[in-house]
């Protein structure tokens, strides 16, 4: 006999992943289980409508659409670029106020607006009918105005509506720029307009293509502002070959093309970021120069910036304030106080919900020392770039199918019709707006 022990070799232990990982990994697969589902439903339709589709409305869905896209978000991108610009470098009158108001825009949302503008611009609205009373006009054959529910009236909207994404990311980065490249320039002789383009806006390029990409993808997500002026855009047409149609494999194909569409956008995004040039203010830089601007140039300039917080936010206000004192009556309206405890509801949940999740992956992200909660991270941010629609179709098809199946067994089994338990209530809407946001 030996007095030595005998060691057994030691057995591998299983990689278990941490409470972190493993939450990620839930996190994220309820965050692409809709998308996942929405590309499934589109190569396994039960009819198959994607060549009718082509031959059909999609070319129209698309144009629309793209057309939408380029000129929202190119005026949006002009108009916050240079209120940003305005706002940072120049003092003029009323600028301390301009400078929050522009943001207000956002409060608003874009069918609301729609709303009011039609309202305040149809033929029965108070500007056509004022235009006919002073100049003795009977109807709207002795007198030209624009159709205002039309493809431009839907552009003008959404930009007066989203333009503060891209003025809120520029102001930002026009303030963290450094104040010696701006003197450097105006030592050389740069004017004005040359100091803009020639040194501001490279400096900000990038955070100007990232506010002007997510006005596109906005443009592309909304749904209320295109059909209420009667524009088919890929986002209407979803719901109309759902809905009207009855064809969910055909709607899911179109929330495919959105998808594809939105990926290029993304894509486009990270390409104008990549060989971008920028700097950062240091602790020892100074800020860049205020010029003040009195008389007749800063009242112009106090004009320029105050023009798209008219139309964005306080004609909009003006409008339903009007419409909601002049007829107190409908404050009483049956189905208004229950109408508002849902939103809240589903809007306090959501926020919730949302937040909990965020912060349980920002924070594990920190703490977990596994590359998988870190490598999930960004997976659980790309249901901002899914709109609505797309999220509806990869959330109410399965779920309903579910539902419908779920309902009929307990039927079977008990004899009492239970429902939909799913899709009936509040719970999907939660799920689908903490996926989104």
């Amino acid at each position: 006999m030996t007095d030595e022990k005998t060691q057994l070799p030691r057995m591998p232990r299983l990689a278990i992943p941490g409470g972190w990982s493993l939450g990620a990994g839930v996190i994220a697969a309820l965050v692409l289980l809709p998308i996942l589902s929405v590309v499934w439903i589109a190569f396994h339709p039960s009819e198959n409508i994607w060549g009718h589709l082509l031959a059909t409305s999609l070319p129209r869905y698309a144009s629309n659409t793209l057309i939408v896209m380029f000129w929202v978000g190119a005026l949006s991108a002009a108009i916050g670029t240079l209120t940003a610009w305005l706002v940072v470098m120049y003092d003029f009158p009323a600028k301390r106020v301009l400078e929050w108001a522009l943001l207000c825009p956002l409060a608003v949302p874009g069918y609301l607006g729609a709303y009011a503008l039609v309202d305040f611009l149809e033929y029965a609205g108070p500007v056509q009918t004022g235009l006919r009373a002073a100049f003795g006009w009977t109807d709207a054959r002795d007198y030209f105005f624009p159709d205002i529910r039309s493809l431009y009236g839907a552009i003008f909207v959404l930009t007066v509506s989203l333009y503060p994404y891209v003025y809120l990311l520029a102001r930002a980065g026009f303030r963290e720029q450094s104040g010696s490249a701006h003197e450097v320039a105006r030592a050389l002789g740069a004017r004005a307009f040359r100091r803009f383009w020639s040194v501001g806006m490279p400096l900000a390029r990038p955070a100007i293509a990232a506010g002007t990409a997510i006005v596109m993808m906005e443009t592309v997500n909304d749904f209320g502002t295109v059909d209420f002026f009667g524009v088919q855009t890929l986002t209407t047409g979803i719901f109309s070959v759902w809905l009207e149609a009855g064809n969910a494999g055909g709607a899911a194909q179109i929330a495919c093309v959105i998808l594809t569409l939105i990926l290029v956008l993304v894509g486009l995004e990270k390409v104008s970021r990549r060989n971008s040039r920028f700097s950062r203010m240091s602790r020892g830089d100074r800020v860049p120069p205020v010029v003040c601007l009195t008389g007749r140039r800063g009242w112009g300039v106090t004009i320029f910036c105050a023009f798209p917080v008219l139309a964005g936010f306080v004609m909009p206000v003006a409008i339903l304030a009007h419409h909601a004192l002049t007829r107190p009556e409908r404050w009483l309206a049956p189905g208004l106080g229950r109408a508002l405890a849902n939103t809240v509801l589903v809007g306090g949940a959501a926020a919730l919900l949302t937040v909990a999740a965020a912060l349980f992956l920002v924070y594990g992200a920190r703490l977990s020392q596994r590359q998988g909660a870190r490598l999930l991270l960004p997976v659980t941010t790309i249901g901002y770039a899914a709109p609505g629609a797309v999220l509806a179709v990869g959330l109410l098809i399965p779920l309903a199918a579910f539902d419908n199946a779920l309902a009929d067994a307990v039927l079977a089994m008990t004899g009492r019709d239970p429902g939909l338990i799913l899709t009936g209530g509040a719970a999907v809407i939660v799920y689908a707006y903490a996926v989104r946001f």
